[in-house]
């Protein structure tokens, strides 16, 4: 099983204040690895690393990623403290359910800025010799909103669905520097943003999404594994993939 260890490795989480991004800062953490946790909000970043395993070495970067300027020089700052990054997770992400009427630019452009944009700005500033580990692996949280339609997901599913194709062409461009990448597709898992998601979908039409995942709605922990698995030496030759984790949803 050592083959699926994170022991001395550092891994950087964005999107680590809740939900998917602290229960794959907690796994990790669980893991052996120390980590570099990114999020808006202080306070929340501050509980996930109360979360973590007492032996765990924590660093955190309380910034919107999506317009700091700064991000590389504070990067480097931690990467002086920790060592260089031998894994990242683009876990940050925002997620709107309105017909498309209701679209609007703003609505597109906010949703692909840190969905898309913000997480391969972050992999281009970790493929950087000066900041990563010899070989390294990034996987990105995509959805299974980017592959299959869904009424009134037409901007979130185009991100997601950009998140896989980037990913692929990353993994072409970056494997020359012993970098995989990866992304992830789960279905709906319980966290912060499906709670919200249901309470403006209504009880019925919740209901009719529970109906479609066969083994129920998903954990936060159910991705958190699977992220390890794809940082973990385990995943050596995995790179340009795209790993479903529904519960049977996209089967159907």
């Amino acid at each position: 099983m050592d083959a699926f260890s994170l022991t001395n490795k550092t891994i950087l989480i964005t999107g680590a204040s809740s939900g998917i991004g602290r229960s794959c800062s907690v796994e990790c953490s669980n893991s052996g690895a120390n980590l570099i946790l990114v999020g808006r909000n202080e306070e929340e970043l501050m509980k996930t690393a109360s979360l973590l395993n007492p032996g765990t070495k924590v660093e955190i970067i309380a910034e919107d990623i999506t317009h700091s300027e700064r991000l590389e020089a504070i990067i480097a700052e931690k990467v002086a403290v920790l060592g260089k990054v031998s894994g990242f997770i683009h876990c940050a992400g925002i997620e709107k359910t309105l017909p498309l009427k209701k679209h609007s630019v703003e609505l597109y452009h906010d949703i692909f800025e840190i969905n898309v944009i913000a997480g391969f700005e972050m992999a281009k500033i970790l493929s950087l010799k000066k900041y990563k580990e010899e070989t390294s692996s990034f996987v990105f949280i995509s959805s299974v909103a980017g592959m299959v339609g869904e009424a009134g997901k037409a901007a979130y599913s185009a991100s997601k669905g950009a998140v896989i194709a980037g990913t692929r062409s990353l993994a072409m461009e970056l494997s020359r520097g012993n970098i995989r990448v990866n992304s992830i597709s789960p279905a709906m898992v319980n966290t912060p943003i499906l709670e919200k998601m249901f309470e403006d979908l209504g009880e019925d039409a919740s209901s009719e999404i529970i109906k479609k995942h066969p083994l129920g709605i998903g954990e936060p922990k159910d991705v958190a594994n699977a992220c390890i698995f794809l940082l973990s030496d385990a995943a050596r030759w995995v790179t340009g993939s795209n790993l479903v984790i529904d519960g049977g949803y996209s089967a159907q």
